[in-house]
């Protein structure tokens, strides 16, 4: 796939440049920030399960409850408030590429031009998450392989 001949120049622009309309278009939709994460206190290493918040929509892998989430959600990241907490995010993030100076993947729809790109390439957690119910032991969750 090649690179959208469209793709906006703010999307190269630094991440405090951006307005608020900007900064909600560079989320590609995947859902992988929604996954609920475990650290190890020794090591500070992260590890993601397939469980997700109870408010993301798994079919569309939006929030069903964006403008809200904070505050229906005692931990979830408001990222625009906050960059130190970039690095919980998944590797593949638009946030956090473009706060590291990186490039987005060819996948992200800004880039390839098309919306479903995300699930098009296996992005999106649509095909792996369950919502959480609560009752769940976040270690038997685990993902193999790391965001």
């Amino acid at each position: 796939m090649s690179q959208c001949s469209s793709v906006p120049d703010w999307v190269f622009r630094p991440l405090e440049s951006l307005n608020a309309d900007q900064w909600e278009a560079l989320c590609d939709g995947c859902g992988r920030c929604c996954l609920h994460k475990l650290e190890d206190e020794e090591t500070g290493r992260l590890y993601y399960t397939r469980v997700a918040c109870r408010l993301l929509d798994l079919s569309s892998c939006r929030c069903k409850s964006y403008a809200g989430r904070c505050d229906e959600v005692a931990d979830c990241l408001d990222l625009r408030k906050d960059v130190s907490v970039f690095r919980w995010l998944p590797s593949s993030c638009a946030y956090r590429l473009r706060a590291e100076g990186k490039p987005l993947p060819e996948w992200h729809p800004l880039i390839s031009g098309v919306a479903s790109s995300v699930q098009t390439f296996g992005i999106a957690v649509s095909c792996f998450a369950v919502t959480e119910t609560g009752e769940e032991d976040l270690e038997s969750f685990i993902l193999e392989d790391p965001l």
